[in-house]
């Protein structure tokens, strides 16, 4: 029986998936579990295995071709069964074209057989994994290039997560003999990012995905390119531009080529039935007739000629990779919690005064610059100890972390986006020593060079927009923590006193956000009347334990 073999839904959001390599061709036999082909998404590489046995009757795509997901590749079954039923669209399989490639089977061959690695003199170095909850990295800039020598500590990159950038030290010395990735990438962590030995060794068993690393592509410029010029040159023009004019291209290519200026018209394919493929694109970009820059210039200079009156002008900019990835992590806090906000105002007199008895004998008490931030860390701090359920991590959505210690984020605004420093064990610290912690963490995270472990592992977060005159908002959920507090600006208001007269006090709001599915509104509203009352009546006496400053 004919069984057909679908594109993998590889993630909620995936619609299509680059079909990257064939390890099968028409008429092979196969059974479950052998690697059928390999293909990528947006995120991550994949190799499929198959589920089913027997014979490869039909492939109904190339590699290099962007498939919907769920579409029908190829077909398993019985020699001689008819499958034209299950060809997508309608198309014819095309078996005598896989029979053409047997010629490249040797070169699938070592893909398939293990390799010893123990024997290579080479080294893979890995995107590393900053942060528990980080499961990408944005490349931003790769220091070296091919063929570069690099001693221990050395830059190799730089890469930046939703949280920070660093810089890649090499921890081994060595040729670089490969690139994996591209400056701009998106890498899962742990992902083999480019190779590092001795000069001349093959570096291709450590691409990750079977992709084809940059020394390898150079080698096929430098040689078997040039022998089968006369091979390709009439390729090029019967089959990489049909009859219509289209271009027959990978979306990989078409989307390089767009990237690096260049007019697909001018490369020379080298892909499966003359299409154009990455490799082919890299080599027409150093060949300047074939970069398009000009006409790109002049498209550019007619759209602004004809641009109506300057009140419709505008201009488009790309969000920053540390945006698209705070963006993504607030749109999957809030789809995926059960978010709920309570407010609720305290009467600041008694910490308004506390501060400025501070103030006043600074350089008596020999204290740093305390604020009502670091007062408001110190209380939440104390009183959160009494919330489990609020000091805690919802882990997997059915596992409650219980932390011991109250380790407080600290909400920051930096050029870069917002972070949010850990001041781990803020319940076992005095107020002074919260300040001079705060202050730095909070320092180090404007300037971009926070260590990575005090981006994460936080119980509980706190965001003050009061120094903006925010008088409320609805802060969001860190996951996967269950709760954050926000902090607003002071407000004059008025009370009645005890023989009915009007009486001003200084007030501020707080907002508590919090995961309905680890806790209820009521041990929610608890934790901020304990908080209320516990700054209500901060005071000197208050901290007199031997720990307040």
């Amino acid at each position: 029986m004919a069984n057909p073999v679908l594109m993998p839904k590889s993630g909620i959001s995936v619609e299509s998936c680059i079909l990257t390599k064939w390890n099968v061709k028409v008429g092979d036999k196969v059974k479950v579990g052998d690697i059928l082909f390999s293909y990528e998404t947006d995120k991550s590489a994949f190799d499929f295995e198959s589920e089913v046995e027997g014979e490869v009757l039909a492939i109904f795509c190339e590699e290099g071709d962007e498939v919907p997901v769920l579409t029908n590749v190829l077909v398993v079954g019985t020699k001689g069964e008819d499958v034209s039923a299950f060809a997508p669209n309608g198309a014819a399989p095309a078996p005598a074209a896989e029979e053409v490639k047997a010629p490249e089977a040797p070169a699938q061959a070592p893909a398939a057989a293990p390799v010893d690695l123990s024997n290579i003199d080479a080294k893979p170095v890995l995107m590393p994994k900053s942060g528990i909850s980080v499961e990408s990295c944005i490349l931003t800039a790769w220091k070296v290039k091919v063929g570069d020598t690099v001693k221990v500590g050395d830059i190799l990159f730089s890469y930046e997560t939703d949280k920070a950038s660093f810089d890649q030290e090499a921890e081994f010395e060595g040729e670089v003999l490969a690139l994996f990735a591209e400056e701009g990438d998106e890498v899962p962590v742990l992902t083999n990012i480019c190779a590092i030995g001795k000069h001349g060794v093959d570096a291709s068993v450590f691409a990750p995905g079977g992709a084809a690393p940059a020394p390898v592509a150079e080698e096929v410029k430098a040689a078997p390119v040039a022998a089968a010029a006369p091979v390709q040159a009439p390729v090029a023009t019967a089959t990489a531009t049909a009859n219509d004019g289209f271009i027959k291209a990978s979306p990989r290519a078409k989307q390089l080529a767009k990237k690096l200026g260049v007019d697909l018209k001018a490369a020379t394919p080298t892909g499966p039935n003359g299409r154009i493929i990455e490799r082919d694109v890299r080599e027409a970009s150093v060949n300047p007739k074939c970069v398009a820059a000009a006409p790109v210039a002049e498209a550019k200079a007619e759209v602004k000629t004809n641009a109506p009156a300057d009140f419709h002008a505008y201009k488009d900019e790309k969000m920053s990779n540390i945006r698209k990835v705070i963006a993504k992590n607030m749109v999957n806090s809030l789809s995926t919690m059960a978010q709920l906000t309570h407010n609720i105002s305290f009467d600041c007199t008694n910490i308004m005064a506390f501060r400025k008895y501070l103030k006043d004998n600074a350089e008596k008490l020999k204290l740093p610059s305390i604020t009502i931030n670091n007062i408001i860390v110190f209380a939440v701090s104390r009183v959160i100890k009494k919330h489990k359920d609020l000091n805690a991590n919802l882990i997997n959505g059915d596992t409650m972390r219980y932390f011991e210690h109250a380790n407080i984020g600290i909400a920051t605004d930096t050029p870069r986006g917002l972070l949010v420093p850990v001041l781990f064990g803020a319940d076992t610290l005095s107020l002074s020593e919260i300040a001079v912690q705060s202050k730095k963490i909070s320092a180090d995270a404007s300037a971009g060079s926070i260590k990575p472990e005090l981006l994460s592992g936080g119980s509980f977060t706190i965001s003050n927009l009061g120094t903006m005159g925010i008088e409320s908002f609805t802060p969001v959920v860190n996951p996967p923590q269950t709760g954050i507090l926000g902090v607003n600006t002071l407000e004059t208001r008025v009370k009645l006193g005890k023989n009915g007269e009007i009486i001003p006090y200084t007030a501020m709001n707080l907002s508590l956000s919090y995961d309905h599915r680890a806790l209820d509104g009521a041990p929610a509203s608890k934790f901020l009347k304990e908080l209320k009352d516990y700054l209500e009546n901060f005071s000197f006496e208050l901290l007199a334990d031997g720990n307040c400053i």
